[in-house]
């Protein structure tokens, strides 16, 4: 077999990243991470108003190709809000396809951002209950969901001199998650997998580290509990609460929307979310995570048209419950 840059990406890789390649077919691994590179790099080169209006085609012609996802967000819609219209369910879909657009835009543009020009960007709402919370030493334990440009406010956090680390789902492909991480990563920021993240998780916070957690996706049944979100009940992960109870970290609810009106991101830190703790673990998580799901349904409330509705949030069922989607 001929030698080529296919070669090369694999042999300049981690062993353990090789065995992945090679698991899930060189050809496969490379062709994906080639299209992802050459869109990145595409929309990248494009002045930044450009590359967004591109996003936000590329987001419309989304939810005509893919109309599963477009029943998924009505579904939801129609759980989360009863009394809206169709053409009120209509017009948040389009905008959360437009936003999901607007992402790809902006992450495109990470290498481009800097100390100098972030503030053109992304400013801030509240920064002082993130720091107050920082200063006190315990750690933070950042509550966030897919809200407005969610991968834009972590790094915009980290260009303003608060790099932070941030629990993630590896993707199956390891050359287009390291892609993904070299945008990510620029100013200090630090990707945790997911599995197997405990020790390193528990380390950070003990240190007065700040970790980031999309605490608003469904959850299995193995690492989530039920509680109400937007009245329905809702498979919610767990690990907010331990790590809480654990650690004795604050919660700190952030986010970051899109404000349209004035052309830029507002990067939102709420004051901390307190914690209950009775002695009864399970029922503390419980009482905790349901805190912390009102706490994310409110922003959500607030912001409707900037969330993943698209998300299949009520997959996994309380035992008996028939499947929503």
């Amino acid at each position: 077999m001929p030698r080529g840059p296919m070669n090369e990406v694999i042999e300049n890789s981690a062993p353990a990243t090789q065995e992945r390649i090679r698991q899930r077919g060189t050809f496969r691994t490379y062709t994906e991470y080639a299209v992802a590179w050459a869109i990145l790099k595409t929309f990248g080169v494009l002045p930044r108003p450009v590359a967004i209006k591109a996003g936000q085609a590329v987001g419309a012609l989304a939810r005509l190709l893919r109309p599963r996802l477009s029943r998924h967000a009505d579904i939801n819609l129609r759980l989360a809000f009863p009394d809206l219209d169709e053409r009120g369910r209509q017009h948040i879909q389009r905008r959360v396809f437009r936003n999901l657009g607007q992402l790809l835009g902006e992450v495109s543009q990470f290498p481009r951002l800097n100390r100098e020009n972030i503030s053109s960007v992304v400013v801030y709402e509240g920064l002082e209950n993130f720091l107050a919370a920082r200063d006190e030493g315990r750690g933070v334990i950042l509550l966030t969901g897919h809200i407005g440009a969610w991968e834009l406010s972590v790094y915009a956090h980290s260009i303003y001199g608060h790099p932070m680390s941030f629990l993630k789902r590896n993707v199956d492909n390891p050359l287009v998650e390291g892609l993904a991480d070299s945008y990510r990563t620029r100013y200090g920021n630090h990707g945790i997998d997911k599995r197997g993240s405990v020790r390193e998780v528990l380390k950070t916070l003990k240190s007065g580290g700040v970790v980031g957690i999309l605490a608003d996706l469904n959850a299995t049944s193995e690492e989530g509990v039920f509680v109400d979100f937007f009245g329905v009940p809702a498979c919610t992960t767990a690990g907010v609460a331990t790590l809480a109870l654990r650690t004795g970290a604050a919660v700190l609810p952030g986010y970051v929307v899109w404000d349209e009106a004035a052309g830029i991101h507002r990067l939102h830190f709420e004051k901390p979310v307190e914690t209950i703790s009775t002695g009864n673990q399970k029922e503390d998580v419980v009482a905790n995570t349901a805190r912390y799901a009102k706490v994310l349904e409110d922003i959500i409330r607030r912001h409707p048209d900037q969330w993943l509705w698209i998300h299949r949030r009520w997959k996994t069922r309380p035992e008996g419950k028939k499947e929503i989607y």
